[in-house]
């Protein structure tokens, strides 16, 4: 073959292999890869479901909110409070109820590895938002399988996921670890608590220290927490977060503006464990940094055994 033969082969197989990339890019057709498919995770990441749930008092009991293992509370519209669930050591059958989701929860959950979101909706505005951000949404619309609606209350309040009809495994990690914190030592010091209550204008919840049990048990807007079967809901740590609460762009179909919890910066916190309260300092650099929790000495602080609640408790 001639010099130019020669040059002519490599140069064509150099077009081939670049179409072959960019068709590997673009997922095969010329389009953008799409937000909402499914994508491998990082090796040796906790794979997390989050689940937003209703927290209104005709929501309750809650069903499988007690497998999580970190549970958030975050203000809303009206003043009243919702849950994001975080489950990956461990999957009920039944999550609920499930409610929409909010634009705070896209830049909290971009802690965890491309988490899976588990939601009845969201407001329209808001939908390409979710479409664009790290995770993979699953709303009724993609899976309408695993969700259904309960015969026992009212819509909205009825509708529940069964994770197993979603493409979710729990990795058998608990979701803690992906947040870069993990099970150990109280720090030193600290103050006997008995109980601490976080109020939002339309809602609150309470931990009470039951030393026989040796957690937090909960209560919502003034009621017991209880699972579906009538337990108590517990949590071994409790991180009360204080943020800024600012107004989005986003309102409800009652005109109510979407409140937005600033989950990046730094401030005070306090940590429930063991019966006793701590300061802390919180500081999360960025939205793809983890939130690091310390005493005000810049000693690390670790969580006791079983659930952890986080509440964004509004400053001021």
């Amino acid at each position: 073959m001639s010099a130019a033969g020669v040059k002519n082969r490599a140069a064509v197989l150099f077009a081939v292999l670049v179409l072959a990339v960019t068709a590997a890019c673009t997922g095969g057709d010329g389009s953008s890869p799409s937000s909402t498919s499914s994508s491998p995770r990082t090796s040796g990441s906790a794979d997390v479901l989050a689940v937003k749930i209703d927290n209104v008092a005709p929501a309750r009991p809650h069903t499988g909110l007690e497998q999580a293992d970190v549970v958030y509370v975050e203000q809303v519209e009206a003043g009243l409070s919702r849950i994001l669930a975080v489950y990956s050591s461990d999957l009920p059958p039944v999550i609920g109820p499930v409610r929409s989701a909010r634009e705070t929860d896209l830049e909290l959950l971009r802690q965890f590895d491309r988490p899976t979101l588990a939601f009845s909706g969201a407001q329209s505005r808001l939908l390409p938002v979710i479409d664009r951000a790290p995770l993979d949404p699953v709303p009724p619309s993609k899976a309408p399988q695993a969700y259904f609606r309960g015969p026992d209350r009212p819509a909205p309040h009825n509708l529940y996921l069964r994770p197993e009809r979603i493409p979710f495994t729990a990795s058998g990690v608990n979701a803690v670890a992906e947040l870069g914190l993990k099970v150990g030592a109280p720090p030193p010091g600290g103050e006997p608590e008995d109980s601490r209550t976080v109020r939002y204008p339309s809602a609150s919840v309470t931990f009470i220290w039951a030393a026989d049990g040796e957690q937090w048990l909960v209560s919502l807007d003034g009621a017991p927490a209880r699972t579906a079967e009538g337990e108590r809901i517990g949590a071994g740590t409790v991180v009360v977060q204080d943020v800024d609460v600012r107004e989005s762009d986003f309102r409800d179909r009652s005109g109510n503006n979407t409140p937005f919890t600033e989950t990046v910066g730094s401030g005070d916190a306090v940590v429930l464990r063991d019966g006793r309260a701590y300061d802390a300092r919180w500081s999360r650099s960025s939205a793809d940094a983890d939130t690091v929790f310390s005493t005000p000495d810049g000693r690390r602080v670790d969580l006791a055994d079983g659930p952890l609640w986080i509440l964004y408790a509004p400053r001021g």
